[in-house]
């Protein structure tokens, strides 16, 4: 997640609102492709955080939800407003996600061997020009696609059979087909377990794959206690790039200032 250039929080925005926006300008300098998953709820729908989110309900004059929790709009809008400031944000997806067979809530249910049988999704495409201007306006666009989400859950939730589609059909794209889906699973599976497999008789059989082991993870260990991660080394890095290369067309205009 490091070496992705994850932008790792702590759940306190004073302490989070510098790193979020250094890692933001970032990404809007070295113009590559962005694609960052953002979950304002903050956690997953249990019936502790659920119990919190109608608080925050209350305290906000907020109705009640079944199905979701309320959004936390600050790092959302502050994104938004970050990227399209950098030129660096083309549209926000919607995502809106249903399990109507199952869902697992902990890794001891994915131990167990109880995946979800089904996941459906449900995807709109929101282009900046047709996102608000100002981040009051923004966050209530945010709230306001919360509250979609719970209606279309319950109405999800309440059909049969269950699925996003009014007539109960579900749209899949034509790349999609179960044979794909089915070699692509078959393929990770082979894939990972092999992977794993090999890894733990390297370590148990291979000195030299030991080695490589130790010193990958004192590497990580030591980055991550002397300057915070490899992400934060390679936003250094850029950093000092940047203002070399501001420095020598600082000195490229005097020099030509100059010789005129």
């Amino acid at each position: 997640m490091q070496v992705a250039c994850f932008v790792f929080i702590h759940r306190h925005w004073e302490e989070d609102k510098k790193h979020m926006g250094n890692m933001l300008d970032y990404f809007c300098d070295i113009r590559e492709p962005l694609q960052l998953l953002l979950f304002p709820e903050g956690t997953d729908l249990t019936e502790n955080t659920r119990a919190k989110s109608d608080v925050f309900a209350a305290q906000n004059n907020l109705p009640k939800f079944e199905y979701v929790l309320h959004p936390r709009s600050t790092g959302f809008t502050f994104i938004v407003d970050r990227l399209r400031k950098g030129d660096n944000l083309d549209a926000v997806h919607d995502i809106t996600v249903a399990y109507p067979k199952n869902i697992p809530q902990t890794e001891r249910h994915l131990i167990l061997g109880l995946f979800p049988r089904e996941i459906h999704f449900h995807v709109r495409r929101y282009p900046v020009a047709s996102l608000p201007s100002s981040s009051d306006d923004l966050e209530s666009w945010c709230r306001d696609r919360w509250a979609e989400k719970e209606s279309r859950l319950r109405d999800f939730y309440s059909s049969q059979p269950r699925g996003f589609d009014r007539d109960g059909i579900a749209r899949v794209p034509p790349c999609k087909t179960e044979l794909r889906v089915t070699l692509i699973k078959a393929a990770s599976l082979l894939y990972w377990s092999s992977f794993i497999a090999l890894c733990f008789t390297g370590l148990w059989l291979w000195a030299p794959f030991r080695l490589y082991f130790l010193v990958v993870v004192g590497v990580y260990v030591a980055l991550q206690k002397l300057i915070g991660g490899v992400e934060l080394l390679e936003l250094s890095c850029h950093r000092y790039w940047k203002s070399m290369a501001a420095n020598m067309g600082e000195k490229s205009k005097v020099l030509d200032g100059k010789m005129q």
